[in-house]
């Protein structure tokens, strides 16, 4: 199992037999050398060959399953080097960037004018889904606030009693 480019280029040299102990110390000085102050700092600088560098949960399994490996990996990438060199993220898709095929976008407008044709029509269930999730403590709350106001709302108090309906 290769974790580097270089290791699978390569091939992996003989491994060396490590203790838990000097395995720990080697991370103590990897942790130092790199300014760290956990042993998570010190994944940013072990490449991996999927790309980007070492996952936290890879480092903690390697030390228990494969401390050889993870022995050469540090000495290699971080105590060898005179500056250790940070390894670049994997690259990632953009949070929101997958887009549902056949999903239709509405504006506040629309949203409201189908809102109005579902309460003509008489269509409760239309209009459940429609309505945005509000729990009815704040929507008692906004009633209250524009009666205090002395303004009225129609869509408001349609609101209150249509949740008021589909909660019983």
């Amino acid at each position: 199992m290769a974790f580097t480019d270089q290791e699978k280029k390569q091939g992996c040299s003989q491994p060396m037999a490590t203790t838990s102990a000097e395995l720990d110390r080697l991370i103590a000085g990897a942790i130092k050398k790199v300014g760290g102050r956990k042993e998570n700092d010190i994944c940013r600088y072990l490449p991996m060959v999927s790309g980007g560098y070492m996952h936290h949960f890879t480092l903690r399994k390697m030390k228990h399953q494969l401390p050889e490996r993870l022995s050469e990996l540090i000495q290699k990438f971080i105590i060898e080097p005179e500056k250790p060199i940070t390894v670049k993220p994997k690259p990632r898709a953009a949070r929101g960037s997958r887009k549902k095929k056949g999903q239709v976008l509405l504006n506040d407008t629309d949203m409201e004018r189908l809102l109005t044709l579902a309460r003509e029509a008489g269509d409760t269930e239309m209009i459940r889904k429609l309505l945005p999730r509000q729990d009815l403590k704040v929507i008692k709350r906004e009633l209250i606030k524009s009666i205090r106001e002395e303004r009225t709302e129609q869509n408001l108090w349609l609101r209150y009693t249509e949740t008021l309906k589909n909660r019983k």
